[in-house]
């Protein structure tokens, strides 16, 4: 299995402004998801960023990194333009790893994409976790997703879903159905496919819920999804979820010391 991770980085942040350059623990927040990244099986590791001052600090510390537009509208939007300067296409294998995400475990990466090579009859992978929190269960800033049979997405939501007919917590359903997902967003994607996603029309359901993996679903592809037994660590989102990855980063370095 061979696949490129391509983590995309915009600078413009409206909760924490210059996101990525963001220093934990002496270095840019950039430069430790590239690293992560590094762990995983992956055969290169590049960066996608509008920004100068992002690649700058990328090749400051032995990260690969391409300029790309400033007017893209999507991650994914970024990734294709990525994959036309590295000449990815067709069945190559792209992963998708988010440039806030300075925890996240390689082997989440190798799963996801694993899973991708497995099923071929799907143009994407991606991955969720169990969700048995009943204030993450509602809360739309935690996209959830229900699966079928052959673990295929069906639907990705910032409302609750499944919703139970009776409006049990999911605590209390869950000994009767254990199917709350949480989605992460990390994706594996073939090239070909990546490369063909922003001539997609969007969607109505993208647009009400801001998810663009939505018009994958409503041109009817089929996106696959590995279910982690682990949750991911946090994300940075806001300056609050900094100073939490920065103290988890700074007790693993103490550990490691000691």
């Amino acid at each position: 299995m061979s696949f490129t991770v391509i983590v995309p980085a915009r600078l413009a942040s409206s909760r924490l402004p210059n996101k990525p350059l963001a220093d934990i623990e002496g270095l840019p927040m950039i430069v430790r998801v590239a690293q992560r990244a590094a762990l995983s099986k992956a055969a290169q590791v590049v960066v996608a960023t509008d920004s100068q001052a992002v690649i700058e600090a990328c090749r400051a510390h032995g990260v690969q990194a391409l300029l790309t537009r400033a007017d893209h509208v999507s991650g994914s939007d970024r990734l294709a333009e990525a994959c036309e300067q590295l000449g990815l296409e067709g069945q190559d294998m792209v992963v998708n790893v988010q440039g806030d995400e300075p925890l996240i475990a390689p082997a989440m990466i190798d799963a996801c994409a694993e899973l991708l090579r497995a099923r071929p009859q799907c143009v994407m992978s991606t991955v969720a976790h169990a969700l048995d929190d009943a204030a993450e269960f509602a809360n739309p800033n935690v996209v959830k997703v229900v699966l079928d049979a052959q673990g295929l997405a069906l639907y990705f939501s910032r409302a609750p879903i499944p919703w139970w007919r009776d409006g049990s917590a999911p605590e209390q359903a869950r000994p009767q159905a254990a199917s709350a997902l949480r989605h992460v967003g990390l994706y594996a994607y073939h090239a070909g496919f990546l490369r063909r996603f922003p001539t997609l029309t969007a969607s109505p359901l993208e647009q009400i819920e801001s998810l663009e993996q939505l018009r994958v679903l409503w041109h009817g592809e089929r996106i696959a999804v590995y279910v982690s037994a682990d949750k991911p660590g946090p994300g940075v989102d806001t300056p609050q979820d900094l100073e939490r990855v920065r103290a988890i980063i700074r007790a693993g370095q103490s550990s490691q010391v000691t």
